[in-house]
This record gives C-alpha cells, structure tokens and sequence, in this order.
C-alpha cells in the first residue's frame, strides 16, 4: 500500500505539518524579546516621564485615580518645608530621575565647617522623617556636596574636595542616626564643578551671590529600580 499505517493517506502528512508555525512564532518572540532587553540594557529610563506615562494608561483604562510615590513625595516635603517656613534656605526641585531638596550651606553649616549647626537640626529631622516613611522605602537618597570656586586649605580640609565630601558624609551619617538603611544613602563630592551659576564674571571677578547659591547639599531622591 502507498500509504501504509495511515489509511486516511496524504492528510496525516499534512496534520504533522500544520504546527510547523509554532516555532517560527516561537523564534520570533526570543528574538524580540532580546532585542528588548538589549535596548533597556543601554537606555536610561526616565523615572518621572514613566511614573505619568504609566499613571496615565492605568487611569484611561481603569479611569480612577492613580497614586504617583514621586508626586506624593514631593507634595509632601514641600509642605514640610513651607510649614516651618525655611523656604529661603530650602528649595525643592525636580529632575528626571525624582525629586531634589537643596540645603543653602550658610543656613546648615559654619564657614569652612561641616558640623550642622544645632538649629538646623530639626529641620532635617522633619524631611528625613518623611523620606524614611514605608511607602518610600523603595526610593534611594544621593546627597551631594558643593562649594564655591574660593580654594580652602586648612589641617583638616586641604581643599574644597574634602569639605563637600565631609559636608555630605555629615548629612548621611545623620540619616542613618535618624533610622534611614544604610543600603538607600549615597554622599557625593562635587567639590566646585558642578555650580548652579557661574561663581565668576568673564573677568574673574568673584560674585558673591551666585557662589553663596553654588555653595549647597543637593539631596536626590530616586526609585531604586532607574536605570
């Protein structure tokens, strides 16, 4: 018989041949799948743009309200802030990753000092009180220290790399006194290259008002998981 063990004939044959596409499909979906983890390997997401992009599909399909940690981060320690009245000393930003407190250096520190001066000490108290709530336990804290351009040399900070990073390590260790897990805290020393405003005219005159600005801790606060 031509077609012995199969008396249907020919449609066995092309039975056995029907799932053939399923690993084609298969195929496909790994190739796509690394392509897109190539892509995330390499790009940087940005946090805050996700967090709205994402509360804004889920409130179009769900169409509720959707809570943003971010926003309600930044509401919060804004309030803090305007309701001990140190705005002029405080300021609250944002960049793409999150949100960004920023201490004036005269207001927290004596010059060429970095022990906190005592009456700032409730202050940070009350905004690292907030960071440290359990709904923000999945957001990293990076604090940075900066300076002016004046060149600092004295016994204990020979330059100014060495007081942005003390400036900055006090901050952290008062955080972690405060309850903070030492795994979400980060110091940085920027030292004098990262200014906000030029310290100097074309010139080289020294402006006094724009180093009083570049002289600062920034606190950065971010979702751990950024890229």
């Amino acid at each position: 018989m031509a077609f012995k063990g199969n008396p249907w004939g020919t449609p066995q044959a092309e039975e056995d041949d029907s799932d053939s596409w399923v690993v084609t499909f298969a195929d496909m979906s790994t190739l796509l799948l690394a392509f897109f983890i190539m892509l995330a390997s390499i790009s940087k997401v940005d946090a805050v743009l996700f967090e709205q992009v994402k509360a804004g599909i889920q409130k179009g399909i769900g169409n509720r309200e959707v809570k943003k940690p971010i926003e309600e981060l930044k509401k919060e320690t804004g309030d803090v802030i305007k309701s001990l009245q140190i705005e002029d000393v405080v300021g609250l930003g944002q960049d793409q990753d999150g949100i960004v407190i920023e201490f004036a250096s005269s207001a927290f520190y004596a010059a060429g000092s970095a022990e906190i001066r005592p009456e700032a000490t409730p202050v940070l108290e009350q905004i690292i009180a907030t960071l440290n709530e359990p709904r923000y336990q999945g957001f990293q804290i990076e604090v940075q220290g900066h300076t002016d351009d004046t060149p600092i040399s004295t016994a204990q900070f020979p330059s100014n790399w060495e007081l942005s990073g003390a400036r900055a390590t006090r901050v952290v260790r008062f955080m972690l006194d405060q309850g903070v897990d030492k795994e979400r805290v980060l110091a940085i020393a920027y030292a004098d290259i990262a200014p906000k405003v030029p310290n100097r005219t074309p010139d080289g005159q020294a402006i006094p008002l724009n180093q009083e600005l570049n002289r600062r801790i920034a606190v950065r606060v971010f979702p751990k998981t950024h890229f």
